[in-house]
């Protein structure tokens, strides 16, 4: 589970972020454009109408005002930002993306079932919640995926997080070099329970990091872009898409930042959607592709499917979740 080139980044400037306001913004025509093309920069323009977003804390709240992706262009929600980042400073948090959650690497390798956080050997690990360990040691005196020895030495904890949309979530931190916890023990967030290693199939140092809904189901994982808390100022992005019959749309994605619409765009990603065997029906968000800790802004989204060009045009705000949903007449 090492990075590679699959989820191309390409950051041509960063600008100052914008702060924008949450709205419903009404459906654009639901039949796909052909006339524009992904590099092009828009006519229109954005102008805010509330006050900023706060940056977000340990316990969300629900969203007070119901929103229905499927018949507006995005909506911006709370979300469920339950988990501190595994890595403190100056230990490398942000998420590697060159092998994303949900990735095969184009059928190369075997579904991600989580993300990494590339680190050198023996930085310290973190829980992400307070809670209790569910198992600590190695995973092939207990499998936690169909291959003993798979993920090496390894910590879950189990959470009961106040406001989470499942009564009990628990997160796996693999390929550790040492594990400080033992199970039964009650930890508390930012503690830590060991450090970052390659034990197991691992080829570099780093820590593979989960959000499982049931702790020794490979399959009952969730994308943890959509659970950690974005960095102050950025906010995340899901995704969904499906045709009028409700079958997903499984496409790459090619996704463009804007902070100021007037000018052409400063960074884009292409990612893929998740492979089958990680797409869970039970993701409160219905997402089949993500990009977590993103700057504020303005994001273009298009797609390629049966030879016509789709796109949308979304907000992402500080602490918030913006999710898109696309169905395809």
């Amino acid at each position: 589970m090492t990075p590679a080139s699959g989820l191309r980044l390409i950051v041509l400037l960063w600008a100052a972020s914008l702060v924008l306001a949450a709205c419903n913004t009404p459906r654009a025509s639901a039949s796909p454009t052909t006339t524009s093309t992904p590099s092009s920069a828009p006519t229109s323009t954005f102008t805010s109408t509330s006050s900023p977003i706060p940056n977000p804390t340990l316990t969300p709240t629900a969203s007070p005002v119901p929103c229905d992706p499927s018949t507006v262009d995005f909506c911006v929600v709370d979300g469920s930002f339950l988990f501190q980042r595994p890595i403190a400073l100056p230990g490398i948090d942000t998420i590697d993306r060159g092998y994303p959650y949900g990735s095969t690497e184009g059928g190369t390798r075997e579904p991600h079932h989580g993300v990494e956080f590339e680190n050198p050997r023996g930085t310290p690990v973190l829980a992400a919640a307070s809670g209790t360990v569910f198992y600590a040691g190695d995973d092939k005196t207990r499998k936690f995926s169909p291959w003993a020895g798979f993920y090496g030495n390894i910590v879950v904890l189990q959470h009961t997080l106040t406001n989470a949309p499942f009564p009990v979530l628990y997160t796996l931190y693999a390929h550790l070099s040492q594990i400080n916890v033992v199970t039964g023990q009650i930890v508390t967030a930012g503690d830590v329970i060991g450090a970052v290693g390659m034990t197991g199939t691992a080829a570099g140092s780093h820590l593979h990091f989960e959000v499982r809904i049931r702790p020794e189901d490979y399959a009952a994982t969730l994308n943890p872009e959509l659970w950690l808390i974005p960095h102050p100022g950025n906010g995340s992005l899901s995704i969904s898409a499906m045709d009028d019959h409700g079958a997903q749309v499984l496409t790459p994605f090619s996704i463009q930042s804007y902070p100021d619409r007037s000018l052409p765009f400063t960074a884009a990603w292409q990612i893929d959607p998740y492979a089958p065997e990680t797409l869970d029906p039970a993701t409160p968000w219905n997402d089949i592709a993500a990009l977590g800790d993103l700057p504020a802004g303005d994001y273009r989204i298009t797609f390629l499917w049966k030879g016509a060009l789709h796109e949308r045009w979304v907000q992402v705000q500080p602490g918030k979740l913006t999710r898109v949903e696309f169905v395809i007449k």
